[in-house]
């Protein structure tokens, strides 16, 4: 079994992150439990004075805003911060005023990249990162590219991971992962539901109905991979559409869920306002079907914001989805160029949507996602490359 403690300390984009401390500030994002402090603290350990504050230690707020650590310090590591107020402020100043050429690691389990209402803006002072859970690549150790990536390049599929059955079942964050027991899982859930929803949120936002939010929260599970149904969850919740919109944009912020727009340009009677939702954690589904295409969703999502954040490629996730109901699952583009497309079946099964939608946006790569280790073959009769998942993720990061 792949040893995660190991690979825990030499994340995907461990290197990139260090060549960003170079010259600015890194902010690493990402949801609770996903390993942001084992590597931040990982980091740091490769300068000799080092210092970890945690906002959530009554001592450590203390030194925080009192300025309070050893002007030799090399490399300051804030976890939480953003839970203060003015915390933007604050690190501006820090990092205006260092003496000592100070790198600096801000952590958080909320986006710190939209918290504009706090303060000044540190445009110009900060690479932003989102660290994601585990996905096969990684769990296999595979190296992640340091170079600028070519445009558009065609996936290389010449590997083959293991693992993939323990990350469908136990999903991608370190701890259930690590332990790969039911047990363990079931109470993992539980309480990262809790301390989301009665912490992060909490201190987050300002909400007064956190009850409803939680029954919200509680229901997406049989709602991904559909595009969501605003009045159904409104009834469901007894808020207003509105209401219900405004609260999906707080699970966004605080990494519950992630959001998938419809892609819609250049396609007649396409979809442009129904998104879909996926989970960060898709161990909580129990349809098989929503798992894999979540899981598979999960891992395009992290292929997409690797290249975003570390090369300043924007490359983005949709699905596409018209009124005569062709769908495809997900569709990655590349500086606004629709790259590949793919769809997510648990067996081979017809997607004459890959066909149709490839043809009309001149997409070469189209790929039917399995479970099937023996689904390995290119359909000659519409283009659409038949593939496994235990080599289609290892092509991504």
């Amino acid at each position: 079994m792949i040893d995660i403690l190991v690979i825990m300390e030499r994340r995907y984009n461990s290197k990139l992150i260090i060549d960003d401390l170079r010259n600015k500030m890194v902010f690493i994002g990402g949801p609770r439990q996903v390993g942001k402090t084992t590597l931040a603290q990982t980091i740091a350990a490769g300068y000799p004075n080092n210092v970890y504050l945690n906002w959530d230690n009554p001592k450590h707020k203390l030194r925080i805003t009192g300025q309070e650590w050893s002007p030799q310090t090399d490399c300051l590591i804030f976890d939480e911060i953003h839970k203060y107020t003015h915390w933007k402020n604050l690190v501006k100043g820090i990092w205006d005023t260092r003496l000592n050429e100070e790198k600096i690691i801000v952590t958080g389990s909320s986006r710190l990249n939209v918290y504009r209402r706090s303060g000044d803006s540190m445009l110009g002072r900060y690479h932003y990162h989102t660290l994601h859970p585990f996905s096969l690549s990684e769990y296999n150790q595979t190296a992640t590219p340091t170079t600028m990536p070519k445009p558009c390049h065609t996936l290389d599929f010449s590997k083959q991971g293991t693992g993939l059955a323990e990350l469908f079942k136990f999903g991608g964050f370190p701890e259930p992962l690590l332990e790969s027991r039911e047990r363990t899982l079931l109470r993992w859930q539980n309480e990262r539901f809790e301390r989301t929803f009665r912490e992060d949120i909490r201190d987050n936002e300002q909400l007064r109905d956190i009850s409803r939010l939680e029954l919200l929260g509680a229901l997406l599970p049989r709602r991904v991979a559909s595009p969501l149904s605003l009045s159904s969850l409104s009834e469901d919740v007894g808020a207003s559409p509105k209401t219900i919109i405004k609260w999906m944009e707080i699970l966004e912020r605080n990494y519950y869920c992630f959001r998938v727009m419809p892609y819609h340009r250049r396609i007649e009677r396409a979809l442009k306002k129904e998104s879909k939702y996926y989970l960060w954690d898709w161990s909580e589904i129990e349809d098989k079907g929503a798992r894999f295409e979540n899981m598979i969703g999960s891992h395009l999502l992290k292929f997409c914001d690797f290249y975003k954040d570390c090369f300043g490629i924007r490359t983005r996730l949709w699905y596409i989805r018209d009124r005569e109901k062709r769908e495809v699952d997900f569709l990655v583009t590349w500086n606004d160029i629709p790259w590949f497309l793919a769809e997510c079946k648990l067996k081979n099964r017809k997607a004459s949507a890959l066909e149709y939608y490839g043809k009309r946006l001149n997409v070469q790569q189209r790929f039917l996602v399995t479970m099937d280790e023996r689904d390995h073959f290119l359909d000659r009769k519409n283009g659409t490359y038949i593939i496994p998942a235990s080599r289609f993720l290892m092509a991504l990061v």
